[in-house]
Order: C-alpha cells, then sequence, then structure tokens
C-alpha cells in the first residue's frame, strides 16, 4: 500500500468526449458562471489539476458550473471528497477547490501492474433491456470513449451518438487480465419515455484474445423496484482520442 494521486480519467473522458481542450474546457465553465450570476476563474492549471488527481473535489462555485456543463452529478465526474472534509463551506475566501496537498490525506489506493494491452479509443457500446410496460426487448447503442490509466478504465459515450435521445453512459471499470468489471451509469432525456430517470449498476465482461470485443452482462434496477439483467457488448472502432477523430462520430451507430 502506498499515498500517492490517482488521476481522475472520469472527468478527462468526460472532457475529451465532449471534444473540449483544457483551455476549452476552462472557457466553458467561465461561460457557464457568467451566464448563471456566479463568476469563476477557471483556467487551464485548473483543469490539468483535477485530471492530474491533485486537487481531488471543486469549490461549490466550480462544482456547479461542472454539473450545469456537463449535464452529470459532480460526483459522476470521478471527484472524491476526503471524509475529513465533509462540510467545508464556500466561505468565499478564494480559491479553486480541495487539494490532496492540505486537509486531509489522500486515500492510500493498492497498485497493481498495468494490463499488457490499452484498450482507450473509440468502441460502439451496445446493450439489451426488457421494457416491461410496453412488452417488448429493446437494444440501445452508444459511441464510447474508452480512457485507460493502468488497470482503470473509464469511458462516457460521445455527446449526440445515444440511439435513445439525449441518454449519455458512463462507465468506471478494472481490467484484470482479460476481465472487466465495474459500474455504469445512464442519465436518460428529461422528455423521452422515462423521463430523465437515472439509472445505474454493475456490468461484467470478458475481453476476446483479439481484443478488438468485449461482452458480458449488465445488471441494474428497474422501476419496479426489482433487478434486471442483460447482454452488453462492446466493439473497438478507432484507438485514437483526438479531437479530428472524435468528430467523426456524431451520430449513433447502428443497432
Amino acid at each position: 500500500m502506498g499515498t500517492t494521486t490517482t488521476p481522475n480519467d472520469t472527468f478527462r473522458a468526460v472532457r475529451v468526449g465532449m471534444r473540449l481542450s483544457q483551455d476549452d474546457m476552462a472557457r466553458e465553465l467561465r461561460r457557464v458562471g457568467e451566464s448563471s450570476g456566479e463568476p469563476n476563474d477557471a483556467n487551464k492549471r485548473l483543469v490539468q489539476r483535477w485530471e492530474s488527481g491533485t486537487s481531488t473535489y471543486p469549490r461549490p462555485v466550480y462544482a456547479r458550473a461542472l454539473e450545469a456543463l456537463t449535464g452529470l452529478p459532480v460526483e459522476s465526474l470521478g471527484f472524491r471528497l476526503p471524509v475529513p472534509l465533509l462540510g467545508v463551506a464556500d466561505d468565499g475566501r478564494g480559491g479553486h477547490d480541495l487539494d490532496v496537498e492540505t486537509g486531509a490525506a489522500p486515500i492510500p489506493v493498492a497498485t497493481s501492474p498495468a494490463p499488457v494491452h490499452n484498450h482507450g479509443g473509440v468502441w460502439i457500446s451496445r446493450y439489451e433491456y426488457f421494457s416491461s410496460s410496453r412488452g417488448d426487448t429493446f437494444t440501445a447503442a452508444h459511441y464510447v470513449l474508452l480512457i485507460q490509466h493502468g488497470n482503470r478504465l473509464t469511458g462516457r459515450s460521445l455527446p449526440g451518438t445515444s440511439t435513445n435521445p439525449d441518454s449519455p453512459i458512463t462507465l468506471d471499470l478494472t481490467v484484470d487480465r482479460n476481465v472487466v468489471t465495474g459500474t455504469w451509469t445512464e442519465q436518460t432525456a428529461a422528455d423521452g419515455y422515462y423521463n430523465g430517470a437515472r439509472y445505474h449498476g454493475a456490468i461484467q465482461l470478458l475481453i476476446e484474445p483479439t481484443n478488438r470485443r468485449m461482452a458480458g452482462k449488465w445488471v441494474g434496477f428497474g422501476k419496479e423496484f426489482d433487478v434486471n439483467t442483460g447482454p452488453w457488448t462492446l466493439s473497438f472502432v478507432d484507438a485514437s482520442t483526438t479531437k479530428a477523430t472524435l468528430e467523426r462520430y456524431t451520430e449513433p451507430p447502428t443497432v
């Protein structure tokens, strides 16, 4: 066991998935702050500190701007709040966020060897689910950006690529040889069939020998307080994560 900072790959995946550079993200956060009446001083260095894990949790003014910009709760962006700092108020004395250098000590993390193959890149995500209210099985698909750091794999669907309109998904996964386990979250559209409901659950996949496909099952809670499950696959598309590459994926994949 050692004490170290853990990069926030979830936040980075969201930023890259939104096709924003670090400068772009800072500029958009300032714009959101101005439009909401809560100006902020977001800059590229702040975004870098969030992504490196040096700053573990944004102050409330930045948290609100992040939520407005990304459409996700700040806790879903990979930030963690050290327990001794719970309840810290936004006292208006400045500062960007809570750092691992101040306040509570960072959470000790266990290190594990990185897998041989890097699974980062653009993948097609497909899963099936049964709708009890409609009495039928449906397939949902997204283009998903995966970013890998060691044995951690984080993902975010690319904007505008969901076959269920405005229903982004996020993935937080761990790779152990050819086994992938973790959690998923989907935020459904406010004006869609599920009225903006937020669903989440667990996922387990097996990586095929070609490293170009992962297949397995998801499990999650349904509307009727039941536990549902179904197949989920990830199919490799492109290893590049550049902005130019991501601009090519602007429409939903074929189901």
